[in-house]
């Protein structure tokens, strides 16, 4: 089953993350101060977008010769084409090799997550618990078609936050989430350090900006190059831009899987 892992670090003021991703054995640096890690495996259900005969090598024949799937693909390009350049749609696909991962629309069943509630931890407090609630209703603002809903038991989660003292690379968060082979995002967990690896405590805002970067990772976004964006690999913001909106609004009207 592939996965991707995402890191986000917190230092000086600065939220970096940058990627590397690993497909079949396969490595590729992105960058220095994290990784986000894409292994493949075996496809656990058949893309939602797709009628006809599932193929060996993940995509889906109609009774044509013509695949739904390429369909897909073209009228994904062709709706990006369309964005300019008010989205960075154009940076996660190079760091995803040309393909898109994403949830599958879930109006109406919103993804479950559980948020860790009691961590014993030194300079953990249960209002980082409320700040990292904020960051997922800021992102259930811009209205995608994956709403959240928190739940108390974590068995029946499909999102887990959990908590760290710090990590030993110099990152403050990390996701993790697992795909299909259709690109479709099926769950993932997130967790976030409350010191960095200086072993500086980590404030509210900090806690908030983490959780926000780390949500976006989840959701599919990859980094952006603009520091102005809190997907950027390195940012100072605290809020999501307007180009962070426009590209996750842009991402789910996209099916998920290779774009030409």
């Amino acid at each position: 089953m592939p996965r991707s892992i995402a890191n986000a670090t917190l230092a000086l003021g600065l939220m970096a993350a940058v990627a590397l991703h690993v497909r079949r054995g396969e490595a590729r640096a992105g960058g220095p101060d994290g990784e986000s890690v894409n292994a493949a495996g075996g496809a656990l259900s058949r893309s939602p977008l797709a009628d006809g005969d599932a193929r060996g090598d993940g995509t889906t024949r109609s009774l044509g010769t013509v695949t739904l799937a390429a369909k897909s693909a073209e009228e994904a390009g062709r709706r990006i084409r369309s964005a300019g350049g008010a989205t960075y749609i154009g940076e996660i696909l190079q760091a995803h090799d040309s393909s898109l991962a994403r949830w599958p629309d879930r109006t109406g069943n919103p993804l479950r997550v559980w948020i860790q509630r009691d961590a014993r931890i030194a300079g953990w407090t249960p209002a980082f618990v409320a700040r990292v609630r904020e960051a997922f209703a800021d992102w259930d603002d811009v209205g995608l078609p994956v709403p959240f809903a928190f739940v108390s038991d974590s068995a029946g989660a499909d999102v887990h936050v959990t908590w760290r003292d710090q990590f030993d690379e110099p990152i403050s968060g990390r996701t993790i989430w697992s795909r299909d082979d259709q690109w479709w995002i099926v769950d993932a967990n997130i967790e976030i350090a409350v010191r960095n690896t200086g072993s500086q405590p980590l404030d509210d805002a900090s806690i908030h900006a983490i959780a926000l970067h780390e949500i976006g990772h989840l959701l599919g976004l990859d980094h952006s190059a603009d520091p102005r964006n809190i997907m950027c690999a390195r940012v100072s913001v605290r809020d999501l831009s307007t180009a962070d909106l426009a590209t996750a609004r842009l991402l789910y009207t996209l099916p998920a899987g290779a774009v030409r």
